[in-house]
């Protein structure tokens, strides 16, 4: 069965959305009007986030400085973001997309994948897309570009034709003519530094890039990345529309500067940073990685990037930031200032098993026990932050009486006190502890030590983040995690002694 993929990208997504809500409040459509979508509109110093056609008719785009703006256009309509608002956007075009299929896969706040092999049956999938697209118009007052195509790639390529509210296609016979005349820059993964490596060896457009062989690419931009320039400069690509219910497949952070930066040493440090948090969100899932990935972001919003393999499988800081610097001294010149930083790692294994090498780095133990600290630093402010969130929002005086769980001091009078309607002895993964669902009443569980039962307490609030954990001591000076919603103590996860 041949496969038929749409991409759904939204039409200048940030300011189309603040566009609909002051309609919707009865103001104008900013659409209409030279107008952008900023920060902080007060602030001359803010950076546009989006603009509207007329505005970018007056040479005004994003990432330009509000007051180069002004410049241009002095009746310039400026409107804050409002990320609680684009969230809400999203989600209705996400959910309308997926009453379309359910194999869905969302690449962004603004654009997702959609698998519709399996719906269509005998109907034409242009005619499906113009539904798709004129149905998120009359239901939620924005416009989209629905890209159509046999792969993930070509639909990706298709919606980004001609804009705005229209359907495209992309299939193998088009290519040649819709895709090989384009720069090779509106290729797919292809940033300003391997454009200008490509350029300077006489490749312009996609269609030069797919008439070399991958021999020729090899010299050009390396081994890993020239198979791969090859397949998507001729069309292919076989990744599936992977659905938001698998199990995560990579971990990313990236780190957006306030102003600019072009001092190496400022961005060693964000991308230090952003490895540290990557490297601990897989420790904590337990999962090791062997694929390294990083990007720079420039201040005219293009994008290089560049990823690799590990040796096998990690979960170590400095091993994920060092193969990270060596990609960044590959991708970036030194120089030229950036806007963002980021870092992801794939490839995933829940596996523990190490390969032993002779030349291991001797300093790895040393890597370890830093990682070690680094995350018992992390859990430790993270407890801080929710105990200072209930000290904000203690619990409500119309709370119930509650009676002893444990015999308080009779020195300490403050010592808590709670309800327990039944005890229950921990198992061995204390997030499979057993459901609560059938009784109304706040539980105590019991562990062998206080490690065990922060990860219970903040297993439950991953299941649900309407918990809240609050840290305390009990008379014996042993630790309890009470779980809590609205000022209610649902749970207390305690170490017995």
């Amino acid at each position: 069965m041949s496969r038929v993929i749409f991409h759904i990208d939204v039409n200048s997504a940030f300011l189309s959305w603040t566009a609909v809500k002051l309609v919707m409040e009865g103001g104008q459509d900013i659409r209409q009007v030279p107008s952008v979508v900023s920060g902080d509109p007060s602030d001359r110093r803010s950076i546009i986030a989006a603009a509207s056609m007329p505005a970018k008719k007056l040479g005004i785009r994003a990432a330009m400085p509000v007051t180069m703006a002004l410049r241009k256009c002095p009746q310039l309509v400026i409107v804050r973001g409002d990320w609680e608002w684009y969230k809400r956007c999203s989600e209705g075009f996400i959910a309308i997309c997926r009453s379309y299929s359910p194999v869905l896969q969302q690449f962004s706040i603004d654009e997702c994948f959609i698998d519709m092999s399996l719906r269509l049956g005998s109907r034409d999938p242009v005619e499906i897309a113009t539904r798709l697209k004129d149905e998120i118009k009359s239901r939620l007052g924005f416009t989209v570009n629905v890209g159509v195509g046999p792969n993930k790639l070509l639909a990706k390529m298709a919606s980004d034709f001609e804009k705005p509210d229209k359907v495209h296609t992309l299939w193998e016979h088009e290519i040649r003519e819709k895709m090989w005349p384009l720069g090779v820059r509106d290729l797919l993964w292809v940033g300003k530094k391997t454009e200008e490596r490509l350029v300077a060896y006489g490749v312009h457009t996609i269609g030069d890039l797919a008439r070399l062989s991958v021999g020729q690419l090899t010299r050009i931009v390396g081994q890993k990345f020239a198979a791969q320039l090859h397949e998507n400069a001729n069309g292919r690509d076989d990744s599936p529309v992977e659905t938001e219910i698998q199990e995560a497949k990579s971990y990313s952070a990236e780190r957006t500067f306030p102003k600019d930066l072009s001092d190496p040493k400022d961005i060693d440090r964000a991308l230090f940073n952003v490895a540290c948090i990557v490297a601990h969100r897989i420790r904590r899932d337990g999962f090791r990685a062997s694929t390294v990935s990083m990007f720079v972001k420039y201040t005219d919003f293009s994008v290089a990037q560049k990823q690799c393999q590990t040796g096998q499988p990690t979960d170590i800081t400095a091993v994920i930031l060092n193969e990270a610097r060596r990609m960044l001294a590959e991708v970036w010149d030194g120089v030229t200032p950036l806007r963002q930083v980021g870092l992801g790692v794939s490839k995933l294994t829940h596996e523990t098993v190490e390969q032993m090498s002779l030349f291991e780095d001797p300093k790895m133990e040393y890597y370890r026990e830093w990682d070690r600290q680094y995350d018992a630093a992390r859990a430790q402010a993270e407890d801080a932050r929710l105990l200072a969130y209930e000290r904000k929002n203690p619990p409500q005086a119309s709370a119930p009486a509650l009676t002893p769980a444990v015999s308080p001091s009779t020195e300490d009078p403050t010592a808590p006190t709670y309800v327990v309607l039944r005890e229950v002895t921990a198992p061995s993964a204390p997030a499979e502890a057993p459901s609560t669902s059938v009784d109304t009443g706040p539980l105590l569980f019991h562990y062998p030590d206080g490690e065990k039962a922060l990860a219970a307490a903040k297993s439950a609030v991953r299941s649900d983040p309407s918990l809240r954990i609050h840290h305390s001591k009990l008379p014996d000076g042993s630790d309890c995690f009470d779980l809590l919603r609205d000022g209610k103590l649902l749970e207390r996860h305690m170490v017995t002694r």
